[in-house]
Formats: structure tokens, sequence, C-alpha cells
């Protein structure tokens, strides 16, 4: 699979033009198979592309991602375009007049917009089933869910398709997929990358961000998105495991894991996550359905039907009930800030098991049989209450389902999380493989 910072290079040297990475990616998105990509944007770009060759044609630098193809979650605006969240509700809405500000900064690094991407409705589940839309399917096991909210997303770029994409996270939607497709994607601090022109979900917790197949384009991507730049540090890294609640619901394989990554770390209890993931509902179903309950009252037939449903439900939910939920948060994060202070880097699963199949989309919580599109997030969605950083990460396991761990942080620590996972990703203990079998192009 051909890096990011690999494509880059090899445009701003002249060994490779922009506009025939493009056309190399475009034929191949055409053929997808995966149901990831919901509009390819052809004319757009192969302009993009051919202003990055003209540049480069003329001297100047076009930036550090000159001529990188991407495609970005269906909730972005994209100029001239309608901003559909997925939603046939909103298919024929009034075209975004600017692209979302993220967007905006990959422009100016060079980077050429290709796509959007499939999702779950108004981003509102784990797995990527779309009424509208069609179940993207993971491109290790066709038959198994890609995870979501921004499946369409991290199944492109574990096909080999696109070297990154942008998602979303609320409560999990980038680490759930990036876990079930095995590729890298990173839920930031709450609020550390550009929110506008994203259509919103709940924003007490959303977030935006990349999916790549290497550190070091997380680290190229993120420098893009951040506007910011640092140098790398050797400081020795203090680790410890998440224990209580993200030691129940695991693969052994990813408890092997983390004790081999860090076998003398202590173990970190976390109190009271049932309560903060039940506040977590709370909020968020409180401001989804708030958001959206005008169009609710006008169109509610137009909704997914397992969307309407919860939202109908967060808009019947008390005020003094999301008030309660939110204080408990305040209260919540600063204790857990003290607990966790003395550490540099939290290790945790990051989804309960491998992808499940779609034909029955369920998976084992707590002995019992739950619907994914709900509980793929039990290990996230404490971590987003939280608005940490986490980045996950695939354990390195070719031949076999991918499955993830979070490495997770204290806020503004992403380059510390970086900077471990390069670690990790040196010694052969993360890593992305690529599918067998499945459609690829110049890009793989």
């Amino acid at each position: 699979m051909r890096q990011a910072i690999d494509i880059a290079a090899d445009v701003r040297a002249g060994r490779l033009t922009a506009s025939a990475v493009v056309e190399a990616c475009l034929g191949a998105l055409g053929r997808e198979g995966f149901v990831a990509v919901t509009r390819i944007l052809a004319d757009r770009a192969r302009a993009e592309a051919a202003a990055v060759d003209a540049q480069i044609a003329a001297g100047r630098d076009p930036g550090p991602l000159a001529g990188v193809p991407y495609g970005v979650k269906d909730l972005f605006d994209v100029a001239r375009l309608p901003t559909t969240a997925g939603s046939t509700l909103y298919a024929d809405a009034a075209p975004a007049r600017d692209d979302a500000e993220a967007i905006r900064r990959l422009r100016e690094a060079g980077a050429v917009l290709v796509a959007t991407l499939n999702m779950d409705e108004f981003a509102y589940g784990f797995a990527t089933i779309n009424a509208a839309y069609g179940t993207t399917r993971n491109p290790h096991d066709p038959a198994r869910l890609a995870g979501g909210s921004s499946g369409g997303s991290a199944a492109v770029v574990a096909a080999g398709l696109l070297p990154f994409a942008l998602g979303s996270d609320t409560n999990g939607s980038i680490r759930v997929p990036a876990s079930l497709t095995g590729v890298y994607g990173i839920k930031a601090t709450h609020d550390a990358l550009p929110m506008a022109g994203v259509f919103p979900f709940a924003e007490s917790f959303d977030d935006i961000g990349p999916f790549t197949v290497s550190v070091a384009d997380m680290r190229l991507v993120w420098d893009v998105l951040s506007g910011t730049t640092a140098e790398p540090t050797d400081e020795p890294l203090r680790i410890a495991l998440l224990g209580g609640r993200f030691r129940e619901n695991v693969d052994p394989d990813q408890l092997a894991a983390m004790a081999a990554i860090a076998p003398d770390a202590p173990v970190v209890e976390l109190p009271d996550i049932a309560r903060a993931r039940s506040a977590a509902f709370v909020i968020t179903a409180y401001e989804g359905g708030r958001l959206h309950r005008a169009a609710l009252a006008e169109h509610a037939m137009a909704f997914d039907p397992q969307v309407r449903d919860r939202l109908i439900a967060g808009a019947l939910l008390p005020k003094a009930l999301y008030d309660e939920a939110q204080a408990f948060r305040a209260a919540f994060k600063q204790r857990i800030a003290d607990l966790i202070a003395p550490y540099d880097v939290l290790l945790a699963p990051a989804t309960p098991c491998v992808a499940p199949p779609i034909a029955d989309p369920r998976i084992l919580i707590d002995g019992a049989l739950s619907p994914a599109r709900a509980d793929l997030g039990i290990h996230s969605q404490p971590i987003s209450f939280l608005g940490l950083p986490s980045l996950a990460v695939p354990l390195l396991r070719p031949g076999r389902l991918p499955l993830g761990l979070q490495v997770i942080g204290r806020a503004g620590s992403e380059r510390t999380l970086f900077r471990f996972a390069a670690r990790l990703e040196a010694q052969g203990v993360v890593g992305v493989s690529a599918p067998t079998g499945v459609l690829q192009g110049e890009l793989a």
C-alpha cells in the first residue's frame, strides 16, 4: 500500500504527476465493490491535480501533500454540493457555498479531493448500515461490517484505494472502523481539529480525524489539519493499561498484545465507567434529537427507521436529565485527569471483537448478543466522554481479521501518541496488512 508521504515526495520531485496519480485513483474507485463511495468528484479532482502539476512546472512547491488523493465522510461541506450527512433527506438541499475548513487546509497543502464516502445516517451508529446508500463492506472479508459511522472512509484506505481519508468520531466512529478494517485512525483531543463545515451529530463530543496506513502519514496529515508542527523528542514514556471494563468484552489477542507491549505497566481502573457511558448516551441522544427535532416533525418517514427511532427518543429526553449528565461529565473529567496525570500513554482495546458478519450484525457483550450498531463502541465511548485523544492502531496480524488497540493520552498529547505508535510500528507489533483478493489500484 503506497503511503501519502511517498506519493507526495514523488510528485514534488517530478517522478510522478498529480494527474497520473488521480487518474489511477479514479479508475480504481469507479470499480470498488465495498459500498464505500457515495460520490466520485472526477471533475474537481482533475482540476485540483492539474493545479498541483502547474505549480510544480512553475517551480513552486505545492505543499507537503502534493498530489495525494483523499476522500471525506459524507458530512463534510464540499463546495457546490449538498451536504447529505448520509441521508436522502438532504440529497436536494442547497449546495454548500464553501469547503469545510479541513478540506481547505488539505487543498492548500496540495491534497486532491476525489470522493465523498459512506456513513451511518447522521453518524448515528457504529456499523455503516445505511438504509439509502447500502452497507459498507469490510475489505478483509466483504461478508463482514467495516464498522462505523465512518465506515466508507476506513474501507477505502484499508483496500488501498486511497492513502488517507477523513472521518468523524463522536463516540468511536473513527476508532471502531479503524480497528475492524486494520488501519490507523485518530480521535483528537476534543476541538483540536477544525469542525467548521462539518455536519454535527453531538457537538459535546464531535471531532474529525484521518485514517491512514502508517504513523508517518498520520503525523503528516495531522500537521496539515492542526496547522502545527513540532520536533519529535526521545523522552521515556510512562505507560499504563486500562483495567476494569476495559479488560472485559475483549479479544484474548488484545490482552496478550497489551501485556507484551508493556509487561511491567500498572493497571489503572477508571471509576464509574458504566455510569460515564450511560451519561454519554444521554448527551448524544439529547443533542442529536434536538438538532433534528424540526425535521423529524415534518419528514419523519424520510429518516432511516433505526436512526429515526433513536433520534425521537433523544428528542423526548428532559433537559434536566441532560444537565445532570453534563454536570457528571465535568466532575468525572477532572477526577480522571487527576488519576491519569502520572502517565503519558494508556492502552485499551479499540473494539470488543473483530468485525461481525453483515448477515447477523450482533456481538457478544457480557455474555449476551447485542446489536453491533449500538455496542461496538463500548471501549471508545468513555474516552470520547473524557475528551481525550485516542489513536486506534492495528495489531499486525496478516491473514487474520483485523483488530485494534487504543493508544490514549492526556489532552493535547497527540504527538506523544504518534511517537509511541511509531515505536510499536518499528517493532512490528502494529501495522497495516493489505487485504487479499480485493480490487486495488495503482496506489496499492
